[in-house]
């Protein structure tokens, strides 16, 4: 059984405009059609993004979460904003009661995630990461780096803290012919959202 992520999730991008965002995103658009929704960026509201040379997909640009919620009614937010402001990020998807929020930044401060974690414990979303890969379930719905090419619809759930062991567990399931339900890339940081339990309770 697939958990938090089918091909009814509807995706918005903070930090879309950005390089590591633009590539994932057009990688999440071209696997199985992975709802992405729209982007968020304070200072290009009112823009649109479009993916690839020939603009195949198009994607409103919000100036914050809560105008992009409101629009496309998103329930998954994932996060390509450098670490400076990555915590300010995650915060502001949690004010906007985004349920499941992905965090794929690397080297956010430590401080700043105790603040988020703090405002977390708080709220009813549920975050992925920090410096996490993401969270993929097969042939529907790809949130994050994971390479969408290695992955079989099956019957093991992955649950990692390293994105390579992550990619290894998926890449030798799909092998044995097996495949995965949902593969999750909790990250490595000494404070995050969603820890082993949590999606281990999930499954």
């Amino acid at each position: 059984m697939s958990i938090i992520v089918d091909k009814n999730t509807k995706v918005i991008v903070q930090g879309l405009t950005g390089k590591t965002g633009t590539f994932h995103t057009e990688q999440a658009l071209e696997y199985y059609g992975t709802q992405m929704v729209a982007g968020v960026h304070p200072k290009k509201g009112g823009e649109s993004w479009s993916a690839g040379v020939d603009g195949a997909a198009t994607l409103p640009i919000f100036a914050s979460v809560g105008e992009a919620k409101e629009a496309t009614g998103a329930d998954a937010s994932v996060i390509y904003v450098p670490p400076a402001g990555a915590g300010a990020a995650i915060i502001e998807a949690i004010d906007a009661e985004i349920p499941f929020i992905v965090c794929i930044t690397e080297g956010i401060p430590v401080m700043d995630m105790v603040k988020v974690k703090d405002r977390l414990d708080k709220s009813s979303s549920m975050l992925l990461g920090p410096n996490c890969p993401g969270i993929l379930t097969p042939e529907e719905c790809k949130i994050g780096i994971m390479p969408g090419s290695i992955f079989k619809k099956g019957s093991v759930g992955v649950v990692s803290r390293s994105g390579t062991l992550t990619y290894e567990a998926v890449f030798q399931t799909s092998q044995v012919g097996l495949g995965q339900t949902t593969a999750v890339g909790i990250g490595g940081d000494p404070v995050k959202g969603t820890e082993f339990i949590d999606v281990l309770e999930k499954f």
